[in-house]
């Protein structure tokens, strides 16, 4: 029986999901895992929580940026900023999620990602995310018509409320046998899950989950 994939949730908005999604590829071959892109509204998973984005926190906008450039330059990666954050990332999610081969799928996400925080271009409009499509090698005009059909946008959406099943709650987020991993710096410890080192025993997760709660914010 074939290992489950590394199932990446993920939003072109978010730039700590670039920088993760630049070490799975690596990460995913390693341990004999394919990969797979999931995409999926941050935003929707942020209204299921109630909770809000980091880049709409003003001070925790501008910490996002400087710790995210830190990151980027640990890791050798091209970082830079597109041209306005947030943007609406929903054309882009549409069209990956159109892609039904995972292979091409992953090469189109590489694409998006390296177009937006690489490069710091726009991948909100039809004519942005059309450019990048028909550098990486797609059918742009095909993509960008399908994106807009009902079971694409439904598939976004599926896309979004399983992750919120599964107990995610933000991105990149990677789901895979039954765990959930959250963040770039969680990247390490998922590692160690795959290689059968997680520290973590169904004891203390039991006692963590059971253990009450004595104070609460007004």
């Amino acid at each position: 029986m074939a290992p489950s994939p590394l199932r990446f949730c993920l939003d072109y908005l978010s730039p700590y999901a670039y920088l993760a999604w630049l070490r799975m590829p690596a990460l995913a071959a390693r341990h004999g895992r394919t990969l797979e892109p999931m995409p999926v509204l941050l935003a929707g998973l942020l209204n299921a929580v109630g909770s809000v984005g980091p880049a709409e926190i003003p001070a925790k906008r501008v910490y996002v940026f400087k710790q995210t450039f830190r990151i980027a330059h640990e890791q050798g990666a091209p970082f830079s900023l597109p041209p306005s954050h947030p943007f609406n990332p929903l054309l882009s999610l549409r069209v990956t999620a159109a892609v039904d081969d995972v292979e091409a799928r992953t090469k189109l996400v590489t694409a998006l990602y390296s177009a937006a925080w690489g490069e710091g271009r726009g991948i909100e409009t039809p004519e942005q995310v059309g450019a990048v499509l028909e550098e990486a090698g797609f059918d742009a005009k095909a993509l960008l018509a399908r994106a807009v059909t009902p079971e694409v946008k439904d598939r976004v959406r599926r896309n979004t409320d399983e992750a919120l099943a599964l107990g995610t709650f933000g991105v990149p987020s990677v789901l895979v046998d039954g765990e959930m991993f959250w963040g770039v710096d969680s990247l390490g410890h998922l590692e160690r899950y795959l290689e059968g080192r997680d520290p973590l025993t169904p004891e203390a997760l039991a006692r963590w989950q059971h253990l009450p709660s004595t104070a609460s914010r007004r």
